[in-house]
């Protein structure tokens, strides 16, 4: 079964202990036996023929959060940043939508107040110089000139 995951090493996916699907009712035991890229050739506990695998495909498979290390001091889980308001020089401009990573770095995509196409920033701590998941929120230092033209806080009535 090729199970395609979203972990810094591919070849641990196993030692989290065993995966739910989204509603958390049926488990799933996996012994990682090859892996391609990012993708875990394993064996599904349970599984042991090709109709029985073929029944699981495309299935989203989770890891218990509890399962997790916790993140060293400046890392964090997308889960945690996605939703926090964001702000900029005091006011607040928006939503975290995603997390992104193209192989050139983090990028983080904001929805924005005033409407229209959300902003990219790269996720570095200069563009986001404050993380404070305790009340919600986030602050942003876009770049220098890097939305000149657009009024990216809602205007105050």
């Amino acid at each position: 079964m090729r199970v395609k995951t979203f972990t810094e090493l591919p070849t641990t996916l196993d030692a989290y202990g065993a995966l739910t699907d989204e509603a958390g009712t049926q488990t799933f035991k996996l012994k990682v036996v090859e892996v391609r890229d990012t993708v875990a050739i394993s064996r599904i506990q349970g599984i042991n023929d090709r109709n029985a695998a073929e029944k699981l495909k495309g299935q989203v498979l989770y890891l218990r959060r509890t399962s997790l290390p916790e993140p060293d001091k400046e890392e964090y889980f997308h889960a945690d940043l996605i939703g926090l308001e964001v702000e900029m020089e005091g006011l607040a401009v928006g939503v975290v939508n995603a997390l992104y990573n193209f192989g050139a770095g983090d990028l983080i995509e904001i929805s924005l107040t005033a409407g229209g196409p959300p902003i990219v920033l790269p996720f570095t701590k200069s563009a986001v110089p404050v993380i404070d998941l305790s009340k919600g929120r986030l602050e942003i230092n876009p770049p220098s000139g890097l939305w000149v033209s657009r009024n990216i806080a809602k205007e105050e009535k």
